[in-house]
């Protein structure tokens, strides 16, 4: 099996936009953007009808605790079930999990017998049907395209995501604020969500994969769970993609954490535009890193990435004007899908198809635990200086956090 940067025996001459000329991938790429869509225009309505039924700051920050826990506890288990029974089955389920979960919080809503316990519960399924669903969505990617354009189809499905997160937010604002009258925009938000399912739904009834071997190890599910923790623990390769990983989640998560504060100051709309150019750039990042790979080796793309989002942190604390700030989130996207699809990339070329959903529950586990970890620790620290030293300070991190690349390489020496 090649490392992950040693996908060099394949010339990759693809633009950015090739794996779209795969009729699979294009099919499941736009549903997959309506769908992430729909997310984003929940999680806002979410915390826009949680404010609406409660002003208490327990309850509000309980909705963000329904979306992380189910990382925590089913990522490796939902792992190990996409590599242990048919992936295509398995996501037919997760998907009919939350188009459910969404349409039944959506009626509760719009009948105004939902309560604050109500909606963190099905709040909470709908992050168990997302986590579920991830690793064995991330794991068709390679079934869908060559070998040659697996790279580009990885930063694309990054790039779709950020589209969305860029896109979703302000469309979940406009029905609220088009429809208003107090609950009944969130009950509409959370019925389109359940709408934005159907496109991936029909493209996996459709869909007739190749038939594949659920082989090596354990046919059991705890078994199975073993088997791909043990296979991580041996396997250089992956150890250094979940360590790379780690490292850069904790001190990037300062962004995350701070954005809205840093964005205080122009109001709801700069916070807007800057998610919005945060998308904007991720989806040029797509562009650029399939330029990159080229010419650069996975951890040259890394390190120069790394850069450019430190030097984002320290100066989006710093704009003067919202212009500027939105430069800055722009860059910050652009650096944030360059590194997170080289990660990604390595996570799923490291691994035979056999334990691939299993790595790829590892590397989603350690990634949104950084991002979980690194938020309380980055607001710790903002609440006793300033978000201005913690930004910095953060910023110093992520530069200095690349001083362990050397001992943790993605593309060994070839001398």
């Amino acid at each position: 099996m090649e490392t992950p940067a040693s996908v060099q025996p394949v010339p990759v001459h693809h633009s950015a936009l090739s794996p779209l000329r795969e009729p699979l991938f294009r099919s499941l790429w736009i549903a997959a953007v309506i769908s992430y869509t729909g997310s984003w225009m929940q999680n806002v309505a979410t915390g826009w009808l949680m404010t609406s039924l409660t002003r208490s700051p327990m309850w509000v920050a309980l909705v963000q605790v329904a979306v992380s826990l189910p990382v925590l506890l089913i990522a490796l288990p939902a792992g190990a079930l996409a590599d242990i029974i048919d992936r295509r089955k398995f996501l037919l389920f997760t998907q009919g999990l939350m188009v459910a979960a969404a349409t039944i919080l959506g009626v509760m809503t719009l009948t105004r017998t939902v309560t604050p316990q109500i909606l963190l519960v099905f709040t909470f399924l709908l992050g168990v049907g997302a986590v579920m669903n991830d690793p064995a969505w991330q794991s068709l990617t390679p079934d869908l395209v060559p070998p040659s354009k697996l790279a580009a189809a990885v930063a694309l499905n990054s790039a779709g995501f950020n589209i969305a997160r860029a896109v979703g937010p302000a469309l979940g604002g406009l029905v609220i604020a088009a429809i208003g009258s107090g609950t009944s925009g969130s009950g509409w938000a959370f019925l389109l969500n359940a709408v934005s399912f159907f496109g991936v739904i029909l493209f996996l009834y459709v869909w007739k994969p190749a038939k594949t071997e659920h082989s090596n190890g354990a046919t059991t599910f705890t078994g199975a769970i073993a088997v791909g923790l043990r296979y991580a623990r041996q396997e250089p390769r992956i150890r250094i993609v979940l360590v790379r990983t780690l490292v850069f989640s904790i001190f990037a998560s300062a962004f995350w954490a701070l954005l809205p504060l840093i964005a205080s100051k122009f109001g709801a709309e700069g916070f807007g535009a800057m998610l919005a150019f945060f998308g904007l750039g991720a989806l040029c990042g797509a562009g650029v890193l399939a330029v990159a790979r080229r010419r650069f080796s996975p951890d040259a793309v890394i390190a120069f990435a790394t850069l450019i989002f430190a030097v984002s942190l320290f100066g989006l604390v710093r704009s003067p004007s919202l212009a500027v700030a939105s430069a800055f989130s722009a860059a910050a996207g652009l650096a944030w899908i360059s590194i997170l699809a080289t990660l990604n990339l390595a996570a799923q070329t490291a691994a035979p198809h056999w334990v691939r959903a299993r790595v790829i529950s590892m590397y989603v586990l350690v990634l949104q635990g950084g991002l979980a970890l690194g938020s309380a620790v980055w607001g710790v620290v903002a609440s006793n200086s300033s978000v201005q030293f913690t930004l910095t300070f953060a910023a110093a991190a992520l530069t200095a956090g690349l001083l362990l690349a050397p001992w943790y390489r993605l593309q060994q020496s070839t001398n």
